[in-house]
């Protein structure tokens, strides 16, 4: 088994980070059949051969991700993909 860790800085409140996370649950949720809850401020996720959470803190987000045997040579494009998605969601909003 293989394990995904990134924490990174973030901009936005806890409400507005807590928005994000959702919104990639729902994507991931649509396109690979993951299953998630809430947990407090942590959003867990699971499927066949990857689970994990994602953890908001004001300021801060930590994803943390067990992969399985057979999504272990995904291992590079999995952490390429969460640090895209985390560049795209987790920024200032713009204000309207």
């Amino acid at each position: 088994m293989s394990h995904i860790v990134v924490h990174r800085d973030h901009p936005l409140t806890l409400d507005q980070a807590r928005q994000a996370a959702e919104t990639l649950a729902a994507q991931l949720a649509d396109h690979y059949d993951i299953h998630y809850h809430w947990q407090g401020d942590a959003l867990h996720f699971e499927r066949s051969g990857v689970s994990g959470h994602i953890a908001l803190e004001p300021g801060m987000v930590r994803i943390s991700a067990r992969l399985g045997f057979l999504l272990v040579p995904l291992k590079q494009r999995l952490e390429q993909e969460i640090h895209r998605y985390l560049d795209e969601m987790f920024q200032e909003p713009n204000p309207a």
